[in-house]
Formats: C-alpha cells, structure tokens, sequence
C-alpha cells in the first residue's frame, strides 16, 4: 500500500479560506493525499464571528484550531505565535508539503515554519502588488516557497525578477473565480433571510486600515461614514480586517447600528457574500474585493484611497480619495450602471483542477528545498515545455 503524502493547508481569514477551500476539497477527495487544515488568525475571534465554526462545518476529516491572539494584537507578536504553534504541529504531524495563501502574517508564520524545518512550501497567488505592508509579507512568503501557484502572467514575470525559477512557478489562475462563475452559489433570497437582510436594493461597505495611515485613519473613516450617510442608500457592512486600526474604524461603525439603511456584520460566509456582491449596485471601500471580485460580476467598484493602488489594469474602477464631495459625486455616477462582468486577475480556469494535476506530477515532489537566485538572464525555462491538461 502506498503511504498517502500529507498536505497541510494554513488558513488566517475568512477571505484567505474561500480562496483554498476549492483546493481542500481536492486533496481531500484525493485517493493518494491527506488533507490537513490548520486555522488561526481571524477564524479564531468572536468578534469575527468565530469563522472557525465555518471551516469545521465543511466536515474535513483533519482540523487544527490554534488561537494564535491570546496575549496581543501587535502582528508581530501574532506572527510569533503562529510560528510557535504551527512549528508544534508540523513536529508532531511530518507534514510532506505546506500550503499558504496571499499576504498575511499567518502565511508568513507558516512559511517560516515550513522552509526552516525543510518541508516544500507552496505559496497561492504569490507575484501580486498588495500595497501598504501586505506588499512585504506577500514578497516575502514568495521567497521563503519552493513552490508557487499564481494567477495571471504578471505574477509569474514578477516572480521571475525576484529570482525564482520558471519551473516552479504555476498559472493555474484563480480557485475563487471559478466558485464565482459555478451555478452553486446560495440564492439572493436564501442569503437574505439567513442574514435578515431587509433591502431590495443594497450596496456593500468594506473599508481596511492602511498600517502607513493610522495618523489619519480616524478623520478618513469619518468623513467615509458621512458620505454614506448622506447619500441615502441602503449598506451592507463587513468589518474590517484585523490589522492595526481596526478598532478605531469598528468604532467609527457604531454610529451607524440604529440607521436603519445598514446592516452590519463582523462576518459573512464566502459563497454567501459573492451572492451579495453579486447582485450589489456597487461596492465601496479599500478591500481587495474592489479591484478582484467585482469586475467578475460586472458590479461597479469605487476604490477609496491608497490601500489598493496599482493593484488593477481595470480602467473602469473609479478610484477616489476620502474627500466628501468626490465620493458622493461618484456614487451618484454609480446608479444604474451596467457593466461587463471580466477578469484582470486571473487567466485561467479551472484553478483548482489544474492544482491537483500538478501536484499528482511526480515531478513535483523532487522540487529541491535548497534554493538559490535566478538571475534575471539565466532564467531557467523548462517549464515553458510543460504542459497542464484544462
């Protein structure tokens, strides 16, 4: 009988979980794998909304739950914690590969814990701009992977001028787009009475702190809500990440909780908000979600400030300042406009079927752990003449 390979997957956020549970599904259903899922970060906090309980209710055979938030909420102090905690697990469960996601501290903690103890490390949508200090951690996990699954062709060029070699970089596109475009998503109406949602007619609120902007985060978030308010149009609200700030902007929120044209969640679960976003006349903020999701369902996007900057080639994102009169005069260009759905982001489909085939390669698994730089004129090309079924 052939030993089954363990494959461990890290996940922080509600957001980072929706991108890889199409991945988990895989391996989990895969005869020659064992799926592993270790959740922290975020999913761990009532304030949240305990998404943890989310992830166990998908039924995976093999959960972890670490609450890497206990004594502090400085990320560098939540960054050591996930080191300590994951490298307990990994120790204990010998894991054959580790798998992170994007541009958060518990990626990093996980890659961290993965090249130090010499287990292949595979990193989803590395090659990315990110903006603020996303924009580090993200490069960062890049360099501690062995192993990269991206999106698009700009992320593998980009990875390719941070020295990493071509046969270890993979476009498989984005696993999320392809749970957007499936017929599987919950209904409008399904997703309104499970979150008494009162609007016929809605927009959607997601506004992050930018760690460089805490100064003025305040005033920003103020002046945000204001507009909102004036603008006399019904709201569903999502908190805030957990990044520094977040707290100052979750208070800002409250003034809004006995106005009876918003609706606010610490939460909403994946497939349940692309059905929201879906069927949104905008949505509004600094949240990757603008510049990604969106456009995938042709819902206009307004892109308030600097989080998201360069991030899209999509000229049809209105990118704003937190200037009261700039972002009213945009939501009112906003009403009744129809556009395209399309995808910057990711070139492919099929994400996750493309995944499990590469990882089925045996090739894959002679990836050596000891890595070195590429120059930028001795790229290695082989896998350029490797092909992957669609």
């Amino acid at each position: 009988m052939i030993k089954k390979r363990k494959i461990v997957f890290l996940t922080g956020t509600r957001a980072d979980f929706g991108k890889l549970k199409p991945l988990m599904d895989k391996v989990e259903k895969s005869d020659i794998f064992d799926c592993y899922i270790f959740v922290t970060g975020m999913h761990t906090l009532k304030k949240y909304g305990n998404t943890s309980q989310e992830v166990i209710k998908c039924k995976y055979k093999n959960i972890e739950i670490f609450d890497n938030q206990k004594n502090s909420k400085k990320q560098d102090i939540i960054l050591a914690n996930t080191i300590f905690g994951f490298s307990d697990y990994v120790t204990k469960l010998h894991p054959d590969m580790v798998i992170v996601h994007g541009d958060r501290a518990e990626a990093l903690g996980g890659a961290i814990v993965g090249s130090l103890n010499n287990i292949l490390v595979s990193h989803i949508e590395g090659g990315e701009i990110s903006g603020t200090i996303d924009e580090l951690i993200r490069h960062a996990v890049s360099k501690l992977s062995h192993i990269h699954f991206v999106a698009n062709s700009d992320a593998k060029e980009r990875l390719s001028q941070m020295g990493e070699k071509q046969e270890s970089v993979f476009t498989i596109g984005s696993p999320e787009i392809d749970v957007m475009r499936s017929s599987d998503l919950p209904s409008l109406n399904d997703t309104k009475l499970r979150y008494e949602i009162p609007f016929s007619k809605y927009s959607i609120f997601i506004f992050h702190p930018v760690v460089t902007e805490l100064d003025s985060l305040k005033k920003q978030i103020q002046e945000i809500i204001a507009c909102l308010i004036e603008s006399n149009q019904n709201y569903i609200v999502v908190y805030p990440n957990n990044d520094p700030g977040s707290d100052i902007i979750i208070d800002e929120l409250k003034i809004l909780e006995n106005n009876k044209q918003f609706k606010i969640f610490p939460s909403i679960r994946f497939q349940n908000f692309l059905t929201l976003l879906k069927n949104a006349n905008f949505v509004i903020g600094n949240s990757s979600v603008i510049i990604r999701e969106a456009e995938v369902f042709g819902t206009p996007a307004i892109n308030i400030g600097s989080r998201q900057k360069n991030r899209s080639k999509n000229t049809e994102i209105f990118n704003v300042n937190s200037d009261r009169n700039e972002i009213l005069q945009t939501i009112k260009s906003t009403q009744k406009l129809k556009l395209e759905p399309k995808s910057f982001f990711g070139d492919t489909t099929n994400s996750a079927e493309k995944f499990i085939e590469i990882i089925h390669d045996s090739l894959i698994w002679k990836t050596s752990i000891q890595k070195q730089f590429v120059d930028i004129d001795k790229l290695i090309t082989t896998s350029s003449n490797r092909t992957v079924k669609t």
